[in-house]
């Protein structure tokens, strides 16, 4: 049976380094059976993907690649918490949040983007709870921020 890590490499993906926080917190922490990782933004080799609102400058198809992004990034946080991936029993819950215009109803097809990757990076462990929620704004413009609940 593949890895997480050898999932990702079949898919032409691999873990990035831990994003750096923008602020004053850490990646992730780990309580009992249980890694949360802080809002994790959509930065590849320390810059943003793209910046703006989904619905205004953001197409939804830019906004999935940000949700994959972040979900890569997430999965970085917890590695670095736990040591490897195979430790992961389960993803719990995902929270994404998506900086979009008031008519902007898409939040669900944005969230995709982590929720598919995690199913595929996963399998079954990877199948989880989620929202998906519209915001005026995310830290640095980001168009996404999610956050993950890992059982390991």
């Amino acid at each position: 049976m593949a890895t997480p890590e050898e999932r990702l490499a079949a898919m032409g993906l691999a873990v990035p380094e831990v994003a750096k926080p923008v602020a004053v917190y850490v990646p992730a922490v780990r309580s009992g059976d249980h890694v949360f990782t802080s809002g994790q933004l959509p930065m590849r080799a320390g810059e943003l993907i793209t910046t703006g609102k989904v619905g205004a400058g953001v197409t939804a198809e830019e906004a999935y690649a940000c949700a994959q992004q972040c979900a890569l990034n997430a999965i970085a946080a917890v590695r670095a918490e736990v040591g490897e991936l195979a430790l992961v029993k389960r993803i719990v819950k995902v929270v994404v949040f998506v900086a979009s215009t008031p008519d902007f109803t898409g939040q669900p097809g944005v969230a995709n983007g982590a929720s598919e990757l995690l199913g595929e990076v996963f399998g079954d462990a990877g199948v989880h709870a989620r929202s998906a929620v519209g915001v005026a704004a995310l830290p640095l413009d980001a168009p996404v921020e999610i956050e993950i609940v890992v059982e390991v």
